[in-house]
């Protein structure tokens, strides 16, 4: 495997906590600022944002052999408006590197003559902080040779070796907070100018990048694909999370990670400040609330809880109503993203009701996702995400669609998805959903099931307002056939076998 020398100056990509992969520049760190102890890592400056971290030398891979792999993979306004940065500092250092050539090249071979015959080549850099640093020296051999190995004619002696493979041969360390050390200002990938009020996921000023958990306690019931990454999100960032599952073993895992048990939901509700639910439809949302031993059971004057199922409206505001006629404090957030994207803290949060309960989640909020979002009064989270869980049912049953009619007209199905890879179409969420059919995985990532459960209600709210929904309508059906085929606990994508029975 090739290799790399990491220096001050060099351009890289950084792994941020558990944001993705950014580019960065390593500079030199200011002078009351010590490296964590027992670290190998470098100070490195994002561009696009107003961020510097210590980022661990694993965290780290060169600019440009990476370059087209990580644009490929990662996607956003913000992200773009990085990787232009990067390209109009390369630019304006070229544009200096060629004045510099053409009237200084003899005082350039001297010195390179001196570096090269330097024995302790340990020159001081200087702190850069401006996003079009001028000074071309700090940024001298970020090309790419044949060997794919970076070069400097002025080597810092604390540059590493690092490898320099494939990002498909590179695993990027998943442990937020483990590998940086923020200093000011906090990291936002998403930063849209929408109507509504949202809180962006971001590396607080808490010790180690983590952010700083409320001292509120928190329980949450319904352990599933959802909850499951969620909960261990919040142990993670430090809350103090009580736990409820109608299957109790699956709590076993969260009791060794540091989450307290409760016995049932009233309970739960009872020891703690906040309490989260997220399970799978109305009905076991209903009852979860109003059954034996159920929320209401647990609900002072005070306490707060939070709604996280995919429901219809009317579900949410009867939740509401006996919420609060007991006195409690109630919101709305549902989620919008997948098992993988719940393990990563990565969900999108669509939030309604009590603004005050929303502002005292914040911390919860950002432990799960990387952005969320107030939308008004109880109900209006449940409408948006009916209709953007619509809309991605919708499509998967128009791109099972489509590889399997390439299928019967001897088209490649593997082709098929190069071509919609490459185009306006491009996302990771077809990318894998895709490359997951073609291997025959079904391993659930949103249950089929729900997906289906989704579209009846969104269906169903079209119908309310006398909205036509004919493509739902459409792909519902689909879904309901695939369910006949014992498809419901698979993932989504399963809805391909519906074409193919």
């Amino acid at each position: 495997m090739a290799t790399a020398h990491l220096r001050i100056g060099d351009l890289v990509w950084g792994k941020l906590g558990r944001y993705p992969p950014w580019p960065g520049k390593i500079v030199s760190p200011p002078k009351d600022l010590k490296k964590p102890r027992g670290k190998k890592c470098f100070f490195v400056k994002f561009f696009g944002t107003e961020d510097h971290a210590w980022i661990k030398v694993e965290q780290l891979k060169p600019y440009h052999p990476h370059k087209e792999e990580m644009i490929k993979i990662n996607k956003g306004k913000r992200f773009q408006q990085a990787v232009d940065a990067v390209e109009e500092f390369l630019k304006k250092a070229k544009g200096k590197d060629q004045a510099s050539h053409s009237s200084n090249s003899s005082e350039e071979k001297k010195l390179a003559a001196d570096v090269k015959g330097r024995k302790n080549p340990g020159r001081p850099v200087k702190l850069i902080i401006d996003e079009d640093e001028d000074d071309l020296n700090s940024h001298r051999g970020v090309c790419l040779q044949k060997d794919k190995e970076l070069t400097d004619s002025d080597p810092e002696p604390s540059s590493v070796r690092l490898g320099t493979g494939t990002v498909t041969g590179f695993k990027w360390e998943s442990s937020p907070g483990s590998s940086l050390e923020p200093i000011s200002k906090r990291l936002k990938i998403i930063e849209e100018d929408t109507g509504s009020t949202s809180i962006q996921a971001a590396d607080s000023t808490a010790i180690n990048g983590s952010i700083i958990p409320t001292d509120k306690r928190i329980g949450f019931l319904g352990l599933g694909l959802m909850g499951s990454g969620i909960v261990s999100n919040l142990l993670k960032m430090g809350h103090v999370v009580t736990v409820w599952n109608r299957t109790a073993e699956k709590c076993d895992l969260f009791i060794q990670e540091g989450a307290r048990l409760g016995r049932t939901p009233a309970e739960v509700v009872s020891m703690c400040d906040i309490t989260f639910s997220c399970v799978s439809d109305p009905k076991a949302a209903r009852d979860l609330v109003l059954g034996p031993s159920g929320v209401l059971q647990g609900i002072r004057p005070g306490k707060c809880y939070v709604e996280m199922s995919t429901v219809d409206p009317e579900t949410i505001t009867e939740l509401a109503q006996v919420i609060t006629s007991r006195g409690g404090r109630f919101l709305e957030a549902p989620v919008s993203g997948s098992q993988q994207l719940s393990n990563d803290g990565m969900l999108v949060i669509l939030a309604a009701g009590d603004r005050t309960v929303y502002e005292d989640c914040s911390s919860c909020f950002q432990a799960m996702g990387k952005t969320s979002f107030f939308l008004g009064e109880a109900g209006n989270a449940a409408k948006m995400m009916l209709i953007l869980n619509m809309v991605q049912g919708s499509f998967m049953a128009t791109i099972a669609e489509g590889l399997t009619l390439a299928q019967a007209t001897g088209q490649s199905q593997q082709t098929f998805l190069d071509i919609l890879c490459q185009g306006q179409m491009a996302s990771t969420f077809l990318d894998q959903k895709c490359q997951n059919i073609l291997q025959g995985n079904f391993k659930p990532d949103y249950y089929l099931k729900h997906i289906q459960k989704d579209l009846r209600l969104a269906i169903a709210m079209g119908d309310s307002v006398n909205h036509p929904t004919p493509m739902a309508a459409a792909a519902n059906e689909v879904y309901k056939r695939a369910k006949a085929l014992d498809q419901s606990d698979n993932d989504m994508s399963a809805v391909y076998r519906a074409y193919i029975h």
